[in-house]
Order: structure tokens, then C-alpha cells, then sequence
């Protein structure tokens, strides 16, 4: 098995590692999948990477059907719309690879296309996007981990992805925990990505403060305890995976991004996704509720709802 052709979906920040690593191999197809005007800007204007500018082909998902290899990256909220264009990229032979954050996405792609397009991934990648494109430090990005959801784990489609991220500068590996490790993931996202949000400070206020790092402990011990009681012991993922990227002290992650630029989060994916399994298993989830009302409220300012100019009807203090 030899991977000849790739669609990314979702040129976003994940996106972007992706199409930056494989942009120079000249024995493979690589395309954007975009329709209408968003397909007119970026064969017009590609995709800005590390101060580079990339131009890979631009395909509609008719253009894109079966294709080798597709890369889902969207954001979540983009997903449902987006199930449309997988149906019509991926064929009999196509792959599938979600790096998506979250521990959803997977099952809600097979329940359209089947699960056994599906290879399993996690990506970690500190990107954020600057005026002139998305930046992040090919280094220190721990990069994609993968791997079937049961053996042989080294299978045929395993190999062909490290045959195709060989010597492209992604980092890689592959795994026979591969649910682990996007549980892994979703812990890390969870637990660093949310609180920060709220406070809206850098990362080092996990270090720096108490208050921070108990209420980041609190989010941990919930998703725990859903994780455990739905049989995944996060403690197989590699030990490495406990962490993610080396950042500084002042860097935000996606979810503080998204409300420092005024749009919505993806609060739906992270917490309240744990709310959601945690009133089916019978697991009490207060930290994860709290953070998810708190940002929602935090959107809804960004939203413009409580933007008050003292001509209001007068409220009462209860």
C-alpha cells in the first residue's frame, strides 16, 4: 500500500502542519478541499505557514473522491456541515484521519463512512495565527501519534503514513493505544485549555497559582472518572503524552484564542461533552459545568448581549 494523494479539510491551524510538512513531496498529490469563494481565495491566495506561503491544489470533494488519504482538521463546529463533503471524498480505498480535538469526532465521521476508513490520531501542536499566517515551531511540536484500534497494529495503512511523513519534518509515531492517546489529548485540552480561558492569562498561571492549579485538578478528576468508567486507562498512553508542546509562560491556547478574536469556542467538544457522559454514566460533573456555563457567558459578551449603555430597564438584586 503506497499513499499517492492527500486531502486536508480544514486549512485552520491544525491544517496547516500538515500541509506544511508534505508541501515539498513531489511523489503525491496534495490538496485543500474548499468550494465557492473559499475555493477562489485559496488557489489565489494559499495558505500562510512560518512566514512561507504554500500553494497546494485546491479541490471541491467531487474533485477529491478517493483520494488516498484525507486529513480531517476542522474546528468542531464545522463538523455536521462538513459530513456532506466526506461522504463524497472517501471511497472504497480512503483512509481517514481525524485531528480533530475532542474524543468524538471519529464516531461521528464512521457513522457516515464506516469504521473501517477510520485510523485513529491525535495531534499536538501549539499553532495560533498571526497577521501573516499561522505559526508554530516545527521542533518542539510533538506531532501526530496514530495507530489502529486493534491489531495487527503495524498494519499495512500504518506503514504507508510513516512512509508519507518520512523525512517531511512532521513529527510522528504510531501506537496500539492510539484511544488512549486521544483521551490523553482531551485531558491536556480539558484541563489547560479551559481554565486559562476563563482567567485570561498565559499558561503560567497554572504554575504560578494555587487557585488555578486546583481548579484545573477538579476538570482532571471528572474526566478521570468517565474515562475509567468507560474502560480506557489513559495511564497506557506513552509517558510523553502526559504533556504537551514546550511553551512560554504568556501563550494561550485555542480556546482563549477563540475569544480573544470575538468567535465561538469549541466548549461543546471539551466540557460539555463531559457533561454529556457523565450524566449517562451517573458521574457527577460540577467543575466541567461551571466551565461550560462560564463560557458560554464569556461568548455571549464577545456576542455583544451585555454590552449595556444605562438606557435598560433597571434589574432587581435577589
Amino acid at each position: 500500500m503506497k499513499i499517492t494523494s492527500v486531502a486536508v479539510l480544514g486549512a485552520g491551524a491544525v491544517g496547516s502542519y500538515v500541509i506544511w510538512g508534505l508541501a515539498d513531496r513531489e511523489d503525491i498529490k496534495l490538496g485543500v478541499i474548499a468550494e465557492g469563494e473559499r475555493k477562489e481565495r485559496l488557489s489565489r491566495q494559499g495558505c500562510a505557514i512560518n512566514g512561507k506561503v504554500y500553494h497546494p491544489e485546491v479541490w471541491t470533494p467531487e474533485e477529491a473522491e478517493n483520494v488516498d488519504f484525507l486529513i480531517v482538521s476542522l474546528k468542531y463546529g464545522a463538523l455536521p456541515g462538513a459530513l456532506e463533503s466526506i461522504r463524497k471524498i472517501v471511497g472504497k480505498d480512503t483512509s481517514v484521519m481525524s485531528l480533530m480535538n475532542g474524543v468524538d469526532s471519529e464516531e461521528i465521521i464512521a457513522e457516515q463512512i464506516g469504521k473501517s476508513h477510520i485510523l485513529p490520531a491525535v495531534i499536538k501542536v501549539a499553532s495560533h495565527r498571526e497577521a501573516d499566517g499561522y505559526h508554530f515551531d516545527p521542533e518542539t511540536t510533538l506531532g501526530i501519534i496514530f495507530g489502529e484500534y486493534e491489531a495487527p497494529y503495524e498494519s499495512e495503512r500504518v506503514k504507508a503514513v510513516k512512509e508519507l511523513f518520512a523525512g517531511t519534518g512532521i513529527h510522528y509515531r504510531s501506537t496500539e493505544y492510539a484511544i488512549e492517546e486521544v483521551w490523553c489529548k482531551f485531558r491536556l485540552n480539558v484541563c489547560n485549555n479551559l481554565p486559562q480561558a476563563i482567567l485570561g492569562a498565559g499558561v503560567g498561571c497554572y504554575r504560578d497559582s494555587e487557585h488555578m492549579k486546583a481548579i484545573q485538578n477538579g476538570l482532571k478528576k471528572e474526566l478521570e472518572a468517565i474515562a475509567e468508567a468507560k474502560g480506557i486507562d489513559i495511564s497506557k498512553a506513552d509517558r510523553m503524552s502526559g504533556r504537551g508542546s514546550a511553551v512560554p509562560p504568556m501563550a494561550r491556547y485555542s480556546t482563549l484564542q477563540d475569544l480573544d478574536a470575538g468567535r465561538h469556542t469549541e466548549i461543546d467538544m471539551f466540557s460539555g461533552a463531559l457533561m454529556r457522559m457523565g450524566k449517562e454514566l451517573g458521574i457527577p460533573t460540577p467543575y466541567n459545568e461551571y466551565t461550560y456555563h462560564m463560557i458560554k457567558a464569556l461568548e455571549e459578551k464577545n456576542d455583544g448581549r451585555f454590552a449595556y449603555t444605562g438606557e435598560e430597564e433597571p434589574t432587581w438584586s435577589k
